[in-house]
């Protein structure tokens, strides 16, 4: 009776443990099944793809649509697709600034931006929402995190870039005077952006500045405002507004016989402009920090697919980039546990020199400091192209941040 009781009581709690067993392998058959996260990612776009800026935010736009498309077909992030809601904001701030609100309200959790006064408009909402913006706004003060904590973009600021050229003509400069400088630009927060900046650094390598005008991105003609100026016989003369209005100056100092080396900003000059300005477009140099289409880098090849070969400017590849380095971000943040605004935002902070896959200079952010370089590439027209001159690769100082 006692060996009976022994065995039952045996059998009973053997038959308890294989179905506490068979309970837990069930759970952990069901931990192995469940299904990955398949949510697509928000990602809201505010370009200018209409008004007087159109001529390249289209193609900016595109960039961004093509980078989008190939990190999609990629596997997007994690198998997680990104839904890109790109909208026009037609070069006027209430309309952006109504299109963020609708964006951020349906769970964007990043904005691609775009001009200087939407994105500027945007600064504060960004922080409070903690929605980053990778825009295509260069300008300084928004590379500084103590005012512009959301704010990244994949170019060298404005500033660096007026910076670099001067200290590339300062360099190569061979006669005894000082070489004389002056700047034209709009009056509107994009031109005025890196002015002071500039003005300080070349005033710092021995410059002298000689007259400043003011040509509006809506000009047909730049004669009345560049008179002055040919009188002060500048040696070199900064070009700040689109590649459009850089065409009707270098053809209006052309037909006033102004002799001068021009230098434009990075959304100043592009392939079109020998197309707009003709042989007056020659010698001018543009700086630019992406790579020109067809060159030889790794990412130029999943460009050209996507494009099926057909030459794109300088703008489309940057766009491009701007998502690569997003996705790059987007990635980090998930692998550490979730995808916000603010995950985002921290993610980004550790890039280290990130290749986006040779088509334009490497990539770094700090918490402390969003600049993501020092490095413009100078291109000079040539022959109706732009031709390679060098990467001028400034340093890091910190005076430079944010102005």
């Amino acid at each position: 009776m006692r060996v009976g009781k022994i065995i039952t009581a045996a059998c009973t709690m053997l038959l308890a443990g294989l179905m506490l067993f068979g309970c837990g392998g069930e759970e952990q058959k069901s931990a192995e099944t469940k299904k990955a996260d398949t949510t697509p990612i928000q990602v809201g776009g505010l370009v200018d793809m209409s008004g007087p800026t159109s001529s390249v935010g289209v193609p900016y736009a595109q960039g961004l649509k093509a980078g989008v498309q190939y990190v999609n077909a990629n596997g997007g992030i994690d198998g997680r697709m990104i839904e890109f809601n790109l909208q026009d904001t037609a070069y006027n701030v209430q309309q952006g600034l109504s299109l963020y609100k609708k964006m951020v309200n349906a769970g964007a959790v990043c904005i691609q931006g775009y001009g200087s006064a939407v994105t500027e408009a945007l600064v504060r909402n960004l922080a409070k929402d903690k929605v980053p913006d990778l825009s295509a706004s260069y300008s300084a003060h928004l590379t500084d995190p103590k005012t512009a904590p959301y704010n990244f973009f994949v170019a060298a600021d404005y500033s660096t870039q007026a910076r670099a050229a001067i200290k590339y003509f300062k360099d190569n400069w061979t006669e005894a005077r000082a070489p004389k400088i002056a700047f034209i630009y709009p009056d509107h927060p994009y031109g005025l952006a890196p002015i002071k900046g500039a003005k300080a650094y070349a005033e710092e390598l021995g410059f002298e500045i000689v007259g400043d005008a003011n040509v509006s991105l809506k000009a047909i003609d730049a004669t009345t405002e560049l008179l002055p100026l040919k009188d002060l016989a500048p040696d070199f003369c900064w070009i700040g507004g689109t590649t459009p209005s850089t065409s009707v100056i270098l053809k209006s100092a052309k037909n006033i016989g102004m002799e001068t080396t021009f230098f434009t900003n990075i959304w100043g000059s592009d392939e079109n402009l020998p197309k707009l300005a003709g042989e007056d477009a020659n010698g001018a140099f543009s700086n630019q920090a992406a790579a020109v289409y067809g060159q030889d880098v790794p990412g130029m090849k999943a460009i050209m697919e996507l494009t099926n070969n057909e030459p794109q400017m300088t703008h489309f590849t940057r766009g491009f980039v701007s998502v690569l380095v997003m996705t790059e971000g987007l990635k980090r943040a998930a692998a550490k546990g979730g995808i916000t605004g603010e995950s985002l935002k921290d993610a980004l902070e550790t890039l280290r020199d990130f290749d986006p896959m040779g088509l334009a200079p490497a990539i770094s952010y700090f918490p402390d400091d969003h600049r993501p370089n020092m490095a413009v590439f100078l291109y000079t027209i040539k022959d109706g192209k732009l031709t390679f001159v060098k990467e001028q690769i400034l340093e890091r100082r910190a005076d430079w941040l944010g102005h």
